[in-house]
């Protein structure tokens, strides 16, 4: 009686693209959760741009990782929850890949802590912002890479000197804007390019002259604690704070 051969899923494909140490290299450094460009996952493979470049198409295409286009950049990052399970499964027999953190000048440095991005706040003190408006439900992620502003935080927009009506985008008056130096989405569009422009205005950040680097004033930390409870521990004793 012939052997009857059940068609099981596949599993040489994905396998043999982990099983390369360069691809496993840039999928362990994925694993923090974050988008990554390829330069730094280059870095943290020790490859070149060219080749990081090619075996990121490989992982795309296998479906392992997952791609997002933000101007003419684009982020890499794990394809599903499933991925990183293999990966953290098959990661107690793995060597540590290089720090994704390269050696930074002051400027770089100033830059990553804080930065005007097209108008909007970034960095470190951007993605800290975002992420207090968030928790405080005065902004909410919603699909298409946007915001939803719900009645409490117009209220808190409005007590700021902001009019959300005069902030109407055919793409959304509030955007996701992905972070290049931190990988996580800061609050960008009109509604971004106002707040930025009125904490400035009333003196809570300041921009450094000669450059797009923006940091906190001493008014600007206390308010910012009072209004959002912004926890700004990880950003005090920064050389750019």
């Amino acid at each position: 009686m012939p052997y009857i051969i059940a068609m099981e899923a596949n599993i040489a494909s994905p396998a043999a693209l982990i099983g390369d140490p360069s691809r496993a290299a840039m999928l362990q450094a994925l694993q923090d959760g974050r988008a990554h460009p390829a330069g730094a996952l280059a870095w943290a493979a020790g490859l070149t741009a060219q080749a990081a470049s090619n075996h990121l198409a490989k992982l795309v295409d296998g479906g392992l990782v997952s791609v997002e286009r933000e101007g003419r950049h684009r982020y890499y990052r794990l394809a599903n929850a499933e991925v990183a399970h293999v990966l953290e499964a098959l990661a107690v027999l793995a060597a540590p890949v290089r720090s994704l953190e390269q050696p930074r000048s002051p400027q770089a440095r100033a830059l990553r802590d804080g930065r005007c991005c097209y108008g909007h706040l970034a960095g470190r003190l951007g993605i800290a912002v975002t992420d207090a408006l968030a928790a405080q439900d005065i902004i909410r992620p919603v699909d298409g890479k946007l915001y939803d502003v719900p009645p409490a935080g117009r209220a808190w927009f409005e007590d700021l000197g902001l009019d959300l009506d005069a902030m109407r985008s055919k793409r959304g008056a509030a955007r996701q804007c992905l972070d290049w130096t931190e990988r996580r989405h800061h609050l960008a569009g009109p509604l971004g390019v106002s707040l930025l422009s009125r904490l400035i205005a009333l003196g809570w950040i300041e921009r450094l002259a000669g450059s797009r680097a923006a940091r906190l004033t001493t008014l600007g930390r206390e308010e910012l604690r009072k209004r959002l409870e912004v926890d700004l521990e990880a950003l005090e004793g920064r050389e750019a704070v």
